[in-house]
Formats: C-alpha cells, sequence, structure tokens
C-alpha cells in the first residue's frame, strides 16, 4: 500500500529524532522550538497537523489546545513520546490533544493517524457544484474537474488556454510567474491534474527553508552525509516519481543551488548529498516566482543560464486588480459562499 503524507506538518520540539520521525509523513516539514514560537508557526505555515513533543506537556498544551483561536483550533494536535511506554495517554486526550503516538517506531500509529486527518479534512470539490448550468456559471473551460480556478474573463481564458498547451506538450521544466496570492500553486496543480493525474504531485517553498536543508529535501542524503545524517533519506525529486514537483518562489533558492538544479533539468539525473549513485529524475519540474525574474538576473540575484532554461514557455498569472479581470471579483466572491467551509453553520446564510 502507498504510503499517505499529508502536506504540511509543524513540528514542536527542539528533538531532531521527532523532526526525522514527521519528516516521512509531509511534504514540507516547519518547525517551532516551543508554544510561544508554534503561534506565529501557525499563522503562516497553515498546517495541516502539528506533532507536539510530549515532554513539553505542561498547561503550556493546554494554552495550545485549548484557546479562542480559530486557526489553532481546527489543526489536530497529536502528541509524540519518545518513550514507547507512557502512563499519560489519558491526559493528553483531556486537554483536546486528537490523538498520541507511543515511541519512535510507532510508523503504524502514526500512519492510521494521517489517514484518518485525510478523511476527516473538508475539502472543496466541484461535486458540491453539482451540475453543469453551475460549472459553467463559475468556469471558462469545460475542464474545471482538472483546473479548478475559478473566473471567466479574458485574462482567466488565456491562462486556462496556457495550462492546457503546456499540459499537452512536452515542456519540462514549466515556469509559472504572478505575484504573491495569485493562484501559481492551483496553475501547477492544474497541469499536474492533466499530465499525470494518477501520480505524485510534490511542493517545496524554497523561501521557507535554509540552503543546507533545502539541497537535503530536494536530493535527499546518504547516512553519514553530514553530523547529523543518521540514516539514509529519499528527497523530493525522488519521491515525485513520475509525477509533479513544484519548486514554490524558486528566486529564493540558494545560487549554489541553482547550479545544481539546472544539473538535473539539463541531465535528467542528481546524486543524493554525499552520494555517488546517479538516480533518473523523471518527474516534471514546476518552478513559481513572484517577483521579475529577469530583473533578479540582472541583479545578479538569479543565474542567467537557469533564467533561460526555465523561461521556455512562461505562464503568467494576472491580479485580480488588472483590469481585464475585474469581472472575476464577484464571480469569486459567490463561488466563495457557496463553497467555503471555513465557518459551516453560516453557509448559505450570507445570499449578498
Amino acid at each position: 500500500m502507498q504510503q499517505i503524507i499529508l502536506k504540511r506538518i509543524l513540528t514542536i520540539s527542539k528533538d531532531r529524532e521527532i523532526h526525522n520521525f514527521a519528516r516521512d509523513y509531509c511534504n514540507e516539514l516547519f518547525g517551532a522550538d516551543d508554544i510561544s514560537e508554534a503561534h506565529n508557526s501557525i499563522a503562516q505555515v497553515n498546517p495541516d497537523l502539528i506533532l507536539l513533543d510530549s515532554s513539553l506537556y505542561s498547561d503550556n498544551i493546554h494554552k495550545l489546545a485549548d484557546n479562542n483561536d480559530d486557526s489553532v483550533n481546527r489543526i489536530p494536535i497529536v502528541a509524540i513520546n519518545k518513550d514507547e511506554y507512557s502512563e499519560n495517554d489519558y491526559e493528553f486526550e483531556n486537554v483536546g490533544v486528537y490523538d498520541y503516538v507511543n515511541g519512535m517506531k510507532d510508523h503504524g500509529k502514526m500512519q492510521e493517524i494521517i489517514n484518518e486527518i485525510k478523511d476527516q479534512k473538508v475539502t472543496v470539490k466541484l461535486e458540491e457544484i453539482d451540475n453543469e448550468e453551475n460549472k459553467s456559471r463559475f468556469f471558462a473551460d469545460d475542464i474545471a474537474d482538472q483546473v479548478c480556478m475559478v473566473g471567466k474573463s479574458p485574462s482567466m481564458q488565456n491562462t486556462i488556454k496556457m495550462i492546457k498547451m503546456v499540459s499537452a506538450s512536452r515542456c519540462n521544466p514549466i515556469l509559472i510567474l504572478g505575484e504573491t496570492g495569485t493562484g501559481k500553486e492551483l496553475v501547477a496543480k492544474a497541469i499536474h491534474n492533466i499530465r499525470h493525474p494518477n501520480e505524485q504531485f510534490v511542493a517545496v517553498n524554497c523561501a521557507a527553508l535554509t540552503a543546507n536543508l533545502l539541497e537535503s529535501e530536494l536530493f535527499g542524503h546518504v547516512k553519514g552525509s553530514f553530523t547529523s545524517a543518521d540514516r539514509d533519506k529519499t528527497g523530493l525529486l525522488e519521491l515525485a516519481g513520475c509525477g509533479t514537483i513544484f519548486l514554490d518562489e524558486i528566486s529564493e533558492m540558494p545560487m549554489e543551488l541553482q547550479a545544481k538544479l539546472l544539473r538535473v533539468l539539463e541531465e535528467k539525473r542528481f546524486r543524493k548529498v554525499g552520494g555517488t549513485k546517479n538516480i533518473t529524475c523523471k518527474a516534471t519540474i514546476i518552478a513559481s516566482c513572484n517577483r521579475k525574474l529577469l530583473d533578479e538576473v540582472n541583479e545578479n540575484k538569479f543565474r542567467r543560464d537557469l533564467y533561460y532554461r526555465l523561461n521556455i514557455s512562461p505562464i503568467v498569472v494576472s491580479p485580480l486588480r488588472s483590469p481585464d479581470r475585474k469581472e472575476d471579483i464577484a464571480l469569486i466572491a459567490e463561488y466563495f459562499l457557496k463553497t467555503s467551509t471555513i465557518s459551516p453553520e453560516k453557509r448559505n446564510k450570507v445570499t449578498s
């Protein structure tokens, strides 16, 4: 059975073993040393799961699990004990923790929890817009099941036309340009859904990781390649398989790592950190940027050769304030009212 993973996990712990344990169950891993730091991280990261070191067990857990912050309350909190035998399981339940894992080897229990969270996670699906008339109202094209982007403006129609054209081609890599919040990841997922509907979609935020961690996340590493490498790690390029890897905010990637990525794009092969074996990269590589990438090149902040390798057939996503997208604003608002699950008790009560 293929292992099911979440998109983002936030660990609250200083323990590297717990970080390594969590890394196997997510595409993106974020860390906070303590409860106070976690509150800021939750707002920025919006994780699918919070993995909490049980050694922090005290009134601090009450502060995290029992509070008035909806952004925290809706996220499952799982406590993890390094000790395989704990007598405090019932106490975790009493403070509102979703579940607990005893010991660093209980991967079966962790996978069971991940599966439950996946099943319970409320995902807005097109089935909620349950007839063709409504689909045609909100979406500009007949492939709405694959390109879930609301809007019928000329700009949106051009974007979808580019998505379809690039998806049907052999173009690899693919570059998506647009300001923050314009939906670059939606475009990436649309391309993935058309090209590789049954394969893995892996996303990594290049701005959220240090250079060394980003290299390890992308390429993986072999045991002993650096001080904390206590076991082999599969990189995201390999994990993506024949699917898609999405490099969000690629302009934030360090220059030395850009050179390694360029070699992957040219040779379709890479090596793990500290490794000697070549691994074939079969995935479609999609990169996004919220800046003018050519300006970054001219300012020597981005490699010119990598820019030209990426900029083969770029897809540009316009912001809503653009004159040719203004008609999408009311349509998006109406769609949001019909489908949002942020406040289920208010659904269908707000009508205009």
